[in-house]
């Protein structure tokens, strides 16, 4: 594995910029992880506090950059500062060059495409920067909208995985796909 990171990754697309969560996101992630369809289908604490939204910002991802084992982004729109969503690549313990990815949307953010553009951006990056051979996108079943987003950016189906993905003491049936360097377009 590569030397651990101290400056968080900036990306860009031509509508969003994706970075490292600061103090000035914490009221905005805080409400959007109020959301009903989030913590569905997230892991995120319900019920979901300021406390949550602190932690997030100031410890899980700057612990993970400082690790190099989970690379967390606030996608939010260029022209506005407004919070899109998040984005992230979690390598796998067992084997650093293999990572997941997931993503979450605030509510009045959805049907933008953003988290497709987010996403496309997250997985060139970390296929072709980080040198990563391969990325999963797992989530619940019926969990439509997060499916729609990894095919649109090419990630390929491979199956369902029978009680696999654990939420909050519950094991649920998941869906995988993956992208690999060579699936780039």
């Amino acid at each position: 594995m590569e030397e651990p990171r101290t400056e968080p990754v900036v990306l860009t697309t031509d509508r969003l910029v994706l970075r490292a969560p600061q103090e000035s996101d914490i009221d905005a992630i805080f409400a959007a992880c109020q959301d009903e369809e989030i913590q569905r289908w997230t892991v995120v604490p319900i019920p979901y506090r300021r406390e949550d939204a602190e932690f997030f910002v100031h410890t899980l991802a700057p612990e993970g950059l400082r690790d190099g084992t989970e690379f967390i982004w606030c996608v939010v729109e260029r022209e506005t500062g407004r919070l899109v969503g998040t984005q992230s690549v979690s390598r796998f313990a067992a084997d650093p060059t293999a990572a997941s990815v997931g993503w979450w949307t605030a509510r009045e953010q959805r049907g933008r495409g953003y988290t497709v553009e987010a996403a496309r951006e997250v997985a060139r990056w970390a296929l072709t920067e980080l040198g990563l051979r391969r990325l999963q996108w797992l989530a619940y079943v019926g969990n439509d909208g997060s499916r729609a987003v990894a095919e649109r950016v090419g990630y390929r189906f491979e199956g369902t995985l029978r009680s696999y993905a654990e939420q909050r003491g519950v094991f649920h049936d998941s869906w995988v796909s993956s992208l690999l360097p060579s699936d780039l377009g």
